[in-house]
């Protein structure tokens, strides 16, 4: 393999370490990359509406061409998280149950992680479409404000509960293949990329992606499309947001089995604690190098 990429192996370690620094960075500033990754995943999401939405006539000859170009520039989100380095509840899905089934962090730091960065991501999303999109009224012209509440009922009231779930499994599968492939990527060119490919295939097939509907659906709620916040709760979050999870057990599983069953857990151990150690109140070395 080629030297400018991770083998396999070496990105599942790769993750473990990651989880630990995850693990041990300070609560609010998981938090606030969260939000941060609400924001970054939001842009992304808006450019997809806009072109999607600002296409009626080619939607009606070739919708199949329009959902590819939504889906083309819909990527560019994800690229500005990883290579910033927020916190994204989708790809911590994967990267969480491989370190506690590893023990390298306690089972409890999951969860928690898990509820942190599920508030930060929608707080990031609810700003964004609030005050970057709905108060700054860029969308609020025809056609794109009836494609906005349409797009959220299309999302969160038109198909079934086992719909929506099975969805989510489609699109974080794909999303973590993406992360996955771009952490075994060393230089940013190789990154985007590995990026680009399977989240295009997501948004274009319209999987479901708990934090991307964070942003889409509470957008076509704030526009007033006929949706009430706890019909979006019940069927939209929950059932996206549990498909994503088996989604990224489908690729987390897996790697575990397949490069970590004999890894040295004790060894990881004894030197995230040399790397922490005497450091209280600031990132470990590992929060700064999961972009790198």
């Amino acid at each position: 393999m080629d030297a400018s990429t991770l083998r396999p192996a070496e990105v599942a370690v790769y993750f473990l370490k990651a989880a630990v620094a995850k693990h041990n960075d300070r609560y609010e500033y998981v938090f606030f990359k969260a939000v941060l990754a609400g924001i970054m995943l939001s842009f992304g999401g808006l450019l997809s509406e806009v072109i999607s939405g600002g296409s009626p006539g080619l939607t009606q000859s070739n919708p199949g061409i329009v959902k590819i170009l939504g889906g083309f520039v819909f990527p560019v989100g994800l690229v500005m998280i990883v290579l910033q380095g927020h916190e994204l509840l989708t790809s911590n899905m994967m990267v969480f149950p491989m370190a506690v089934l590893k023990r390298v962090i306690p089972w409890w730091s999951l969860p928690l992680n898990f509820l942190i960065v599920t508030f930060g991501n929608l707080v990031g999303s609810l700003f964004f479409g609030a005050v970057l999109v709905k108060y700054s009224g860029i969308l609020s012209a025809e056609p794109y404000a009836s494609y906005v509440k349409s797009f959220a009922i299309k999302k969160a009231v038109d198909p079934e509960w086992h719909q929506i779930f099975l969805r989510g499994i489609g699109c974080n599968w794909l999303v973590c293949v993406a992360v996955w492939q771009a952490a075994g990527a060393k230089e940013t060119v190789s990154k985007i990329y590995a990026i680009w490919l399977p989240i295009w295939l997501f948004v274009a097939c319209s999987f479901d992606h708990v934090v991307a509907n964070m942003f889409s659906v509470p957008l076509g709620i704030m526009f007033g499309a006929d949706l009430t916040v706890a019909e979006y709760i019940r069927k939209s979050l929950i059932a996206s947001y549990l498909g994503n999870i088996v989604g990224a057990l489908l690729v987390g599983l897996p790697a575990v089995y397949f490069y970590l069953s004999d890894y040295d857990v004790a060894g990881l151990r004894n030197a995230e604690a040399g790397m922490v150690e005497g450091r209280e109140g600031t990132p470990s070395d590992l929060s700064n190098e999961k972009t790198r």
